[in-house]
């Protein structure tokens, strides 16, 4: 079994636990959520293991780098950050519900990655879309840096942060717009005091492992091209998902801003991460991700 193989079928397993977990909260069944638990663990296992065998595979084509390279590998390694920042967050909590807000988009990172117009060798089915593809290739040679590996990390243990955070968000929105109503999916939902809190400590942990990866971004930039900076479409809105985030610190900690209106921050920050990841794709630069 090669690597790919191995993370289709940890999308199933991601997939599985994200439905688990919606069950659990819906049915109120704890059985269903420890269950769930457990499958995240070995999706968890699975996509590390999947990532590990891709490397060594990169090795014995003679072309031996980290798999962090394209789209493809990014979205595995994603989808296995986001799996573990929420287990971390559920043993911390005690609280499973989390897992059918958050689970869901591990499960879909990684089928994104297992789509027809992400595999190689198919045609694609939306040809706006960049070709993306999960062949193992040589790294050009301004990614044949140690920084690729510091730089894509930090980047993507805050994106990771970032999901977990906009889930936290749409629980928080959900249960303070029904705070009349008397559904049990609602009352099953964390305190909104709780909630708020969790997101902003995830956001804080986000933002700084985002500074982190720009900063390395910027010196590998350096190395690579000889300056430090030079306003390439992902560069620019790299700079623009920072200053959302700060810019939500900020009032916080400065203003007091609490609740719904933090809420809709995070949520308009994870969509400019969504089009910091993907959306510059489509325009030229020296970041597009194939």
């Amino acid at each position: 079994m090669n690597s790919s193989s191995l993370l289709s079928y940890v999308t199933y397993i991601y997939g599985l636990a994200g439905f688990l977990y919606i069950f659990a909260w819906v049915f109120k069944s704890p059985a269903s959520g420890k269950i769930a638990t457990w499958v995240a663990l070995a999706g968890l296992a699975g996509n590390t293991a999947g990532i590990v065998l891709r490397w060594i595979e990169s090795y014995r084509m003679g072309i031996g780098h980290a798999p962090l390279s394209n789209l493809y590998e990014s979205l595995v390694f994603f989808a296995g950050v986001i799996t573990l920042i929420y287990l971390i967050v559920e043993r911390r909590y005690g609280n499973r519900v989390i897992g059918a807000f958050t689970m869901p988009l591990a499960f879909l990172a990684l089928a994104y990655a297992s789509l027809p117009i992400v595999s190689g060798g198919v045609q694609s089915l939306v040809p706006a879309l960049p070709g993306v593809h999960d062949r193992i290739e040589p790294l050009i040679p301004a990614l044949k840096s140690n920084w690729l590996i510091a730089h894509v990390i930090t980047c993507f243990i805050g994106y990771g942060a970032f999901a977990i955070a906009f889930g936290v968000s749409a629980m928080y929105l959900i249960k303070q717009f029904g705070a009349g109503s008397r559904s049990g999916l609602l009352t099953r939902l964390p305190d909104v005091s709780a909630l708020d809190e969790l997101n902003h400590q995830l956001i804080m942990f986000g933002f700084l492992f985002l500074t982190a990866g720009i900063i390395t971004g910027a010196v590998w930039a350096n190395s690579a091209w000889g300056r430090y900076w030079g306003w390439d479409p992902k560069e620019t809105w790299s700079l623009i998902t920072w200053f959302i985030y700060a810019t939500l610190l900020h009032a916080r900690m400065m203003r007091g801003w609490r609740g719904s209106r933090i809420a809709f921050l995070s949520i308009g920050g994870f969509v400019a991460v969504l089009f910091t990841y993907f959306g510059v794709n489509l325009l030229p630069g020296l970041h597009s991700y194939q």
